[in-house]
C-alpha cells in the first residue's frame, strides 16, 4: 500500500460525519466507511435509478480498499492456494502484491487462479468437498464483497441470519424458539442438496444483475464462477455452483436464496434460514404440507433438489418427528444437543487426553478448558443432564492420565480413583465444569 493511498484512507477515516453519516452509521454499523460514502449510503437509502448500480469497479480496485481485505484474508488464516503462496509468503511482500492487484483490475486483466479442492469429514463418514482460492483470489473476493454487501443487505429478508454482518446462529436460534413457544410446532425441515455445488450460474448472474450494472464487476464475478478446479491431477471448469471456501461464496448463496425468503413470507410462513439450512414452522398440519409444496415447486423451478431422506415433515412434540437445526435438536417439547454435535465434542475430549500423551495433567486441563468453554457457550440452553455427563467423562480420561503416568493399569472409573482424585482436584487445576456454569447460569435466570 502507498503512502499516498495510506493518507487518503486517513483523511477519509478521521473527516467528520454529518448527523445523517451518523444516523446511517448507527443503522448499518458494519459499512465498510473507506468504500461508502455519505452520498453512496444515501442513494442506498432513497433508491438509484433503475434500481441498478453503475461505476462500482473503482472502488474494488481501490488500493485502500484491496489492503483492508487483506488484513481480512490475514486474520483468518487459512491454507495456501494453488500456487502455494502462503499467507506468510504473500505478507513479507504486501505492499508490491496489492498494488500489482490494482492494477490489473484497473485495467482489467485479472484473472482468478484456479481453486484447489479439498475435502473435510462430514461427521457422517462422509467428506464436504471445499474450494480454497489464492491469497490474492481471495483478497479480490473480499474487496468485491465489501462493495456489494451493502445493496443487497438493503433488500435481505429478516428470515435469513447465516452469514450475514450482525446476525448470527444464536440468533436464529432465538428466533426459533421463540416461534415453538408461540405454538408453532409443525415443522418443515428443509435439506437442500449439494447446494452450494448446485447453484446455476446463469440464475445466480441473473439476480445479481438485477442490483449491478457494472459490465466489468459482472465479469469479475462470471470469472470466479467459472475458476477451474485442480483436485489433484483433475482439472475442470464447473458449469455451476460456488465453491464453499470462497470469501465470496456466502454472500453469493444468500443472494440466490432471496427470492425463497420473500416467497414464503409473502405467503405468511415463519421460516428460519442459516446459508442453506432452513426450516419451516407453523401452527397446523395442513399449513406445514403448503410451504411444503412450495419450497419443492421453487427449488424445482430454481434449478436445486430437496434431498429427499433428509427433508421431513411432522410435529416436534412428538418423540421421533423432532428437527435438528444448528447443532440442536428439538424434539418432544425439549432442546438437546444433536448427536453429531456431541459425537465431535467426544471425539476431541478423546484427541486431548489420550493416555500416552506424554504432557503433564496441568498441560492438558490447560489446552482442554477452551474447548470445553466454548462448547458450553453454544450449548448451554440444552438439557441440563448433558453437560454434567460430558463433565465426567472429562474427569474419567484425566484419571486414566495420572494413573498411567503413575505406570498403575486402569481407566480411571473406579470408587479409590475418585478418592485419589476427586471432582475438587481438577476444579484447582483450573479445569471448566459444564455443570457448574449451567448451575449459576440457571441460578441468575430471573423468576
Amino acid at each position: 500500500m502507498t503512502e499516498k493511498s495510506k493518507q487518503d484512507d486517513k483523511t477519509t477515516a478521521t473527516k467528520p460525519r454529518s448527523p445523517f453519516m451518523e444516523q446511517l452509521l448507527a443503522k448499518w454499523p458494519w459499512v465498510e466507511t473507506g468504500v461508502w460514502t455519505e452520498s453512496m449510503l444515501t442513494a442506498l437509502v432513497n433508491g438509484v435509478k433503475g434500481g441498478k448500480w453503475f461505476s462500482l469497479i473503482d472502488k474494488v480496485y481501490k488500493p485502500g480498499v484491496l489492503f483492508g481485505a487483506w488484513e481480512r484474508v490475514q486474520g483468518n488464516g487459512g491454507a495456501p492456494g494453488i500456487d502455494n503462496v502462503s499467507i506468510e509468503k504473500f505478507e513479507a511482500r504486501a505492499g508490491k502484491y496489492i498494488q500489482e492487484i490494482s492494477k490489473s483490475l484497473e485495467l482489467g486483466t485479472y484473472c482468478p487462479q484456479a481453486v484447489k479442492r479439498v475435502y473435510i469429514p462430514k461427521g457422517d463418514g462422509k467428506l464436504r468437498p471445499l474450494g480454497i482460492p489464492t491469497v490474492k483470489d481471495r483478497i479480490v473476493q473480499g474487496a468485491l464483497k465489501r462493495v456489494l454487501e451493502p445493496i443487497f443487505e438493503n433488500e435481505f429478508s429478516d428470515v435469513s441470519f447465516g452469514f450475514r454482518p450482525g446476525r448470527s446462529q444464536k440468533g436464529a436460534l432465538r428466533r426459533v424458539d421463540g416461534l415453538l413457544k408461540a405454538g408453532n410446532t409443525w415443522v418443515v425441515d428443509a435439506d437442500l442438496r449439494s447446494y452450494f455445488d448446485t447453484i446455476p450460474h446463469d440464475r445466480l448472474m441473473s439476480k445479481i444483475e438485477d442490483k449491478i450494472s457494472d459490465g466489468r464487476v459482472l465479469t469479475l464475478i462470471r470469472s470466479f464462477l467459472k475458476a477451474r478446479i485442480m483436485d489433484e491431477m483433475k482439472a475442470w471448469e464447473p458449469e455451476k455452483g460456488t465453491p464453499q471456501g470462497g470469501v465470496l461464496s456466502p454472500l453469493l448463496a444468500n443472494i440466490y436464496l432471496h427470492d425463497l425468503d420473500q416467497l414464503m413470507t409473502h405467503n405468511g410462513f415463519e421460516m428460519v434460514r442459516y446459508a442453506d439450512d432452513f426450516v419451516i414452522l407453523t401452527s397446523t398440519k395442513i399449513s406445514a404440507e403448503i410451504a411444503l409444496d412450495l419450497v419443492k415447486t421453487w427449488t424445482e423451478k430454481n434449478g436445486l433438489s430437496l434431498h429427499p431422506e433428509k427433508t421431513h415433515l411432522g410435529n416436534c412434540l412428538e418423540e421421533g418427528q423432532g428437527f435438528d437445526f444448528l447443532g440442536y435438536r428439538f424434539e418432544a417439547g425439549e432442546r438437546q444437543v444433536r448427536k453429531k454435535s456431541l459425537d465431535k465434542l467426544k471425539d476431541k475430549i478423546r484427541a486431548y487426553t489420550k493416555r500416552t500423551c506424554g504432557r503433564s495433567i496441568e498441560v492438558v486441563v490447560d489446552k482442554l478448558t477452551p474447548v470445553l468453554r466454548g462448547w458450553y457457550n453454544y450449548f448451554k440452553h440444552a438439557h441440563k443432564w448433558t453437560f454434567g455427563r460430558l463433565d465426567g467423562l472429562v474427569r474419567r480420561r484425566l484419571r486414566s492420565i495420572l494413573r498411567t503416568q503413575m505406570k498403575s493399569p486402569g481407566r480411571g472409573k473406579t470408587l479409590e480413583d475418585h478418592m485419589r482424585w476427586p471432582n475438587s482436584y481438577f476444579a484447582a487445576l483450573g479445569l471448566f465444569s459444564m455443570q457448574k456454569a449451567w448451575d449459576q447460569d440457571t441460578a441468575c435466570q430471573p423468576r
